[in-house]
């Protein structure tokens, strides 16, 4: 019986090279992408730390005037005061990390509680609600909350520190109130409102990631709702929380139009919290005194900005190396 075969196509072997030919193009298109991409990725890195040694060396370049100038020429400049660059700032390096600390130890607390209520508390559609909400909040301008806390906050924290500093006032903290309430913990109170919901949004995505199987395991061992959250989400978002509040401090170290709107200045290293005329902030007093800076002057306030860029630098350095130290609970990795 003879076995009869179709012959093939007779285009079949030029189709086939073809189709080679093209899979040798997408191969080298895809190498050319690949190389393109990390060459943009690798440009980009470069690119931050070259501006972040372009604005070190711009500061150190502007301040080195003011760092080698003379106390005679210092004492030349009307508002300054101290024998020196470095104790003129002093009292305002003290007078940003008191307020930022204030205002990080107000926020973070609130911040969290908010954040375990949107993610494991509050119905579906209040948590999305109330996460709109609070990123609403942190894009409102700073000077928005600047007024606030001068035409309203002011005037409704006034009775609160009068009775404060009437029954704590043994306390050398709460010591010595003047009203109006224009001092550092009312500047403090304005700081947290404006980085608390950076710190929510930052804490709420991380307690969003615990893994469902940690939440399971717990309550099946007859743990109730705050004990699951004690033993599964806080562990685990430890790391998360510590990043949003690093987050939210470099903000308050460098807030401005707010605080300059809400503090009465002063230049002592004070923790007088209730009395007006104490401290001040770098980045609230280079906006009040730059306007009539000129010369030397200029080089002291750029001074003072050299010392927050160094301020903010070591927050960061720290901030990661707690991270790293509980890199195992992280929720940020």
């Amino acid at each position: 019986m003879a076995v009869t075969t179709t012959p093939p196509p007779r285009d079949a072997a030029p189709q086939a090279r073809t189709d080679a030919a093209e899979a040798v193009r997408a191969a080298s298109t895809g190498r050319l992408a690949g190389r393109v991409f990390a060459g943009l990725s690798t440009g980009a890195g470069i690119l931050i730390l070259v501006t972040l040694a372009a604005v070190a060396v711009f500061l150190v370049a502007r301040a080195w005037p003011a760092l080698t100038a003379s106390r005679e020429e210092l004492d030349a400049i009307s508002w300054f005061s101290g024998g020196s660059v470095l104790e003129y700032v002093g009292p305002l390096v003290f007078g940003t990390l008191l307020a930022s600390l204030l205002a990080l130890v107000m926020a973070v607390p609130v911040s969290v509680g908010i954040a375990l209520f949107i993610s494991h508390y509050a119905p579906r559609r209040l948590a999305q609600g109330l996460g709109y909400l609070i990123d609403l909040l942190a894009a409102i301008p700073s000077v928005v909350y600047g007024l606030w806390g001068a035409l309203w906050l002011i005037g409704r924290l006034d009775p609160v520190f009068a009775w404060v500093s009437t029954n704590l006032g043994f306390i050398p903290f709460f010591a010595d109130y003047q009203a109006p309430a224009k001092n550092i913990m009312s500047a403090s109170v304005v700081l947290a409102v404006m980085i608390l919901p950076i710190i929510t949004a930052v804490s709420r995505e991380v307690f969003l990631q615990t893994p469902r199987l940690h939440e399971e395991a717990s309550l099946a061992l007859g743990a109730t709702r705050w004990e699951m959250v004690r033993q599964a989400v806080l562990p685990f978002g430890r790391s998360g929380v510590i990043s949003a509040s690093m987050l939210g401090l470099g903000r308050a170290l460098g807030e401005t139009m707010a605080v300059l709107m809400v503090i009465s200045p002063g230049f002592l290293f004070s923790f007088f919290l209730l009395k007006p005329g104490q401290q001040q902030t770098i980045a609230a007093n280079i906006a009040s005194k730059f306007p009539e800076a000129s010369g030397l002057s200029v080089s002291v306030l750029v001074a003072t900005g050299l010392a927050l860029f160094v301020i903010t630098f070591v927050v960061n350095f720290v901030a990661r190396w707690i991270i790293a130290r509980r890199a195992e609970f992280s929720g940020a990795n």
